[in-house]
């Protein structure tokens, strides 16, 4: 429980912080609220040579408008995005999904770049980005492009950030009247998601983002293809777990995992006015 020996550099603007990466390559991992990088070097499964820490970053804290998107800094933190009423207005699911993580000492030191750096499967925030339709700010010292969240997402615990690149900014679009439903199942009120399934449906668009239900966070297609052409809710969820390969452990095996993904889309689609 013991984290292997490291160098600590305070990060003082983001150009400090990619330069460390730059310089160190693989070997430094960056530090925001601690909830994912810490546990991993506890049980010395992440073992960086250096810790750069950018969690005094404020320029990298923020919620605004920009045209017909939110932009959300990535050091924001989730209380922070819960309770934002931009948020909560134009893009309510969001709000909702952080409303679930973790308790309140979790939300109010982590952040949500973060928690979508981390790219965990079992985390709620990348199905909500995904089922948002959001998209992620990287940049490097070579400058900046932005990645759909469905590109994001590589594999278990990867994502598309290169080893001198930082995630800055989450966008997500505009959705004020959409409606949306959050459905998490878990042992615990604290405990991570054995699934949990993130619903928006604005107009004829539909977006579902599954949690734990692959190596990856993951778009539920077949659900939302279900929609658009007017399915029923239950004709819809049918389909939630097709094509996906959910991970069996302790908590679940894969066959209760897939009925947990029926059962979770169906009620979210109801809740969102798919009858």
């Amino acid at each position: 429980m013991i984290p292997a020996s490291f160098d600590y550099e305070r990060a003082t603007s983001v150009e400090h912080a990619l330069s460390q990466l730059k310089e160190h390559g693989e070997e430094a991992k960056l530090l925001a609220g601690g909830h994912s990088l810490l546990p991993l070097m506890k049980y010395r499964l992440a073992a960086p040579a250096v810790v750069v820490d950018i969690g005094r970053l404020s320029e990298m804290s923020y919620v605004r408008e920009d045209g017909d998107v939110l932009a959300i800094g990535a050091l924001t933190r989730h209380r922070d995005v819960e309770v934002n009423e931009l948020v909560r207005s134009q893009a309510g699911l969001l709000s909702a999904a952080t409303s679930k993580v973790g308790d309140p000492q979790v939300r109010h030191r982590g952040t949500l770049g973060g928690s979508l750096s981390h790219g965990d499967p079992a985390s709620d925030l990348p199905a909500a980005i995904i089922a948002l339709g959001g998209s992620l700010v990287i940049e490097g010292l070579a400058g900046r492009r932005e990645v759909f969240a469905d590109d994001f997402f590589t594999g278990f615990l990867e994502t598309d950030l290169a080893a001198d690149e930082m995630l800055v900014e989450v966008r997500v679009p505009k959705a004020p009247g959409a409606r949306w439903s959050f459905q998490k199942f878990n042992r615990r009120a604290q405990d991570w998601a054995i699934v949990g399934a993130a619903v928006q449906v604005d107009g004829d668009r539909c977006g579902v983002g599954l949690v734990n239900m692959d190596s990856r966070p993951v778009r539920a297609t077949g659900v939302e293809a279900a929609v658009v052409s007017g399915g029923s809710a239950a004709d819809a969820a049918a389909v939630a777990a097709d094509g996906l390969e959910p991970p069996a452990d302790l908590n679940a095996g894969v066959e209760y995992r897939c009925h947990l993904a029926r059962v979770l889309t169906r009620r979210g689609l109801e809740e969102s006015g798919i009858a």
